[in-house]
């Protein structure tokens, strides 16, 4: 069994005092800020203990945000996912040079201010937008996309298709083609291949690319609140809370997203592991 070589004393002081900055940065900027969210969420205004926020979850507006913004949460990772896994395939089948472009062309939105891409899809699916333009130059009836659930699916999908392609190309990158080769001398076809060898073997990236996408796009308030306009949303019905100055109300509500976010994490985080992806499906 290979032994792990020991660091000389000072090489641990070393490191010790490089981590300082680190310990400092995550105790200011998420600490802090988790103990002050939790003091205001089981607090009232007048900063007495309550746990009358905690009860307000169970109320009808809350439990219809929250059912909303699993519902929105999931679609939006699922249509991530049912566009990314192909397009991972294929990008990774070209030319090195060709490939490399389309992963350039998939993150350079990422560059851009994220209000600035929300704004460009609000432009887009106005009344009078640009795709309204574009049908009426072609004789087609005029839709109404803006301000509804289709129209936040088209900008979460957006926003974090790439988030949901690279971890799944990464993956894909890695694998042994001799596994590929192997199974169809074995007699399995491409489908075959696909689903007992390729589809096992990407089950790590593809992951990553779920937690990527879901998580950010629970608790996403810029899309919804431009694309969507509805305060029955979890990231909305924060905003809006804080924009009464109800800190009490906000604070809880964030807490119950943290508690989500957490538990979906620990759930998810035995399958990222690379070792989970070095095994494919048996072939019968």
């Amino acid at each position: 069994m290979r032994q792990r070589r020991r660091l000389p004393v000072n090489e641990k002081k070393m490191t010790r005092r490089l981590s300082y900055p680190y310990i400092v940065w995550m105790a200011i900027f998420v600490i802090v800020p988790l103990i002050i969210v939790c003091i205001y969420g089981l607090t009232d205004k007048t900063g007495a203990l309550t746990l009358e926020n905690v009860k307000s979850i169970a109320s009808p507006v809350h439990l219809k945000a929250l059912f909303l913004s699993l519902k929105l949460s999931i679609i939006s990772t699922v249509l991530c996912f049912v566009l990314a896994l192909p397009l991972a395939l294929v990008i990774r089948g070209m030319h090195l040079k060709s490939s490399g472009f389309i992963i350039f062309v998939f993150i350079l939105p990422m560059w851009m201010n994220f209000l600035l891409r929300t704004m460009a899809w609000q432009l887009i699916l106005s009344n009078n937008g640009v795709l309204n333009t574009l049908l009426g130059f072609l004789h087609l009836p005029k839709v109404h996309i803006i301000y509804t659930f289709q129209a936040v699916l088209i900008g979460m999908v957006y926003d974090f298709l790439p988030f949901m392609i690279l971890p799944i190309y990464t993956t894909i990158l890695k694998l042994d083609g001799s596994l590929m080769e192997a199974a169809v001398d074995l007699g399995a076809n491409s489908f075959q291949t696909f689903v007992k060898v390729t589809l096992p073997l990407t089950v790590p990236g593809i992951v990553s690319g779920i937690v990527m996408v879901f998580l950010p796009s629970m608790t996403n308030y810029v899309v919804l609140d431009m694309l969507y306009n509805s305060t029955y949303i979890m990231g909305s019905l924060i905003g809006s809370y804080f924009s009464a100055y109800n800190w009490n109300g906000g604070s809880m509500i964030a807490l119950v997203l943290l508690v989500i976010i957490l538990v979906f994490t620990l759930v998810t985080n035995k399958y990222t592991d690379d070792d989970g992806g070095s095994r494919g499906g048996a072939l019968l």
